[in-house]
């Protein structure tokens, strides 16, 4: 059996399980597919298939479904992801850029995600410790009261209101200001705390207890949410898969449950648009009937973040790794735009 016959009628058999939820005998391979070949050669390749271990029977008399194995090869094998149709990107493109903010961009990111591969989906907000500082500002509010404001380039802003125990005059304010950003701005949110050291110094004697309230303020800001969150949708589409709960539902579920599993699932994220998908057993703990396929995204070379989908092997590889891989794509440029 030739190769490329035998990769043709994988990708048949794959194609139809994944479309009919039905084991695919070689009759029907034959009157859907125009494989070019006689049914007893079909028949003939399907063996040589279920001896290589890339199709298996699940019941006596019964068609063949494809293992864990013959998904592999059939996404390494892969010619092309299925591309999105012009109403589809122009959708994702109207849905995406009515976003305000970075939680906005993601909350959006997620229920478009789960929408358009009818898959679970997992979003993966930006780590503060890739992200890079843009700016600083400090503004005057009340008395004693001023307002610290961090934005990164992922579009995240952290507020915070600094009680500096007596009032600041508006040209240290200024100062402060700009020795902050001349420190900050430019840098991963990692390298600033570093540079903010002998910043008091540089003051007055009596405004430095002023500036050290900004700076522990600054630095709690930069500190406190390193945290790695995730945003969940589209929990609902696992009902599709019902007939097998305790060896497929209820892993998924409980791994939606504890977003350290998650993030272990989707994986370090790389450089944007690089696409890993995991298949079955390739996934950790019990997720062996189970399906990941994620990327990173990010403005720039390097991702500062993972999204993806989670689903059961049986799943649609060309239309869903399309549908990650454009999505990325535009978070990507939302957050370049930032």
């Amino acid at each position: 059996m030739s190769e490329d016959r035998r990769l043709d009628v994988l990708r048949a058999i794959v194609e139809d399980y994944v479309s009919t939820q039905e084991p695919v005998g070689s009759k029907s391979l034959v009157e859907r597919h125009n494989l070019g070949v006689s049914p007893a050669t079909i028949r003939n390749d399907m063996a040589v298939l279920e001896e290589e271990g890339y199709i298996a029977q699940p019941h006596t008399s019964a068609g063949r479904v494809p293992t864990d194995k013959g998904y592999r090869l059939f996404v390494d094998r892969m010619r092309s992801v299925k591309p999105l149709s012009g109403a589809e990107r122009r959708a994702i493109q109207s849905f995406l850029d009515g976003a305000v903010d970075l939680d906005d961009v993601v909350q959006r990111t997620v229920r478009l995600l789960a929408q358009l591969t009818r898959q679970v989906a997992v979003v993966q907000y930006p780590s503060l410790l890739r992200s890079t500082v843009r700016h600083v500002e400090l503004v005057a509010l009340t008395g004693t009261r001023l307002l610290l404001v961090l934005i990164t380039d992922t579009g995240r802003v952290d507020q915070r209101v600094v009680d500096t125990g007596r009032p600041v005059d508006d040209a240290v304010l200024a100062d402060l200001r700009a020795r902050l950003n001349a420190v900050a701005a430019g840098r991963q949110v990692g390298e600033v705390a570093t540079g903010l050291g002998d910043l008091t110094e540089r003051f007055a004697p009596e405004d430095r207890t002023a500036v050290a309230s900004v700076l522990s303020a600054l630095l709690d800001s930069l500190l406190e949410r390193t945290d790695v969150r995730v945003a969940v949708a589209g929990t609902a589409n696992l009902t599709r898969f019902g007939q097998d709960f305790e060896h497929t539902l209820r892993p998924m579920l409980e791994a939606l449950e504890e977003h350290v599993v998650l993030l272990h699932l989707l994986g370090e994220a790389t450089r944007p648009a690089a696409l890993t998908v995991r298949i079955g057993a390739e996934n950790p703990g019990n997720l062996s009937s189970a399906s990941v396929v994620s990327v990173g995204y990010g403005p720039g070379e390097q991702a500062l973040a993972t999204m993806g989908v989670l689903g059961p092997t049986r799943m649609d590889y060309p239309g869903t790794m399309g549908a990650v891989r454009a999505v990325a794509r535009y978070v990507s440029n939302i957050l370049a735009s930032h």
